[in-house]
């Protein structure tokens, strides 16, 4: 991570383009459930308003509880490294677990073409 603007950047970025299809598949795909549909939106929304609340972390240590500077800087960065790997973690799992739901929306004749797009490539 470069640092946390970027990082929530790209969480801005992912959930707007998980709404925008969802939006776009509520108003132009035929048989879908638009209220189920505007549901999930609301969650896209609450998924970027909670990850960008848990974005930022505090190391409870302080240097003065360990022998040196050093030791102080690797326990930090082990911290650190492991809150945002779980913290990437859980947000690819509620990610995937939407397209689930996005896809299960899906009316069976929909899925069925966008398999044959896909395949096509």
């Amino acid at each position: 991570m470069a640092n946390k603007r970027n990082l929530k950047k790209q969480i801005r970025y992912i959930c707007g383009e998980l709404a925008v299809e969802c939006i776009l598949s509520r108003d132009y795909v035929e048989g879908i459930d638009t209220e189920k549909m505007n549901m999930l939106v609301c969650e896209i929304a609450e998924l970027q308003e909670n990850s960008l609340k848990n974005v930022s972390f505090s190391f409870d240590k302080t240097p003065r509880e360990f022998e040196s500077l050093k030791a102080y800087n690797k326990a930090s960065g082990a911290y650190y490294r492991n809150a945002y790997k779980v913290f990437y973690q859980e947000f690819n799992k509620h990610v995937a677990s939407v397209v689930k739901s996005m896809n299960a929306l899906l009316p069976e004749a929909q899925r069925e073409m966008n398999k044959k797009i896909a395949n096509a490539k």
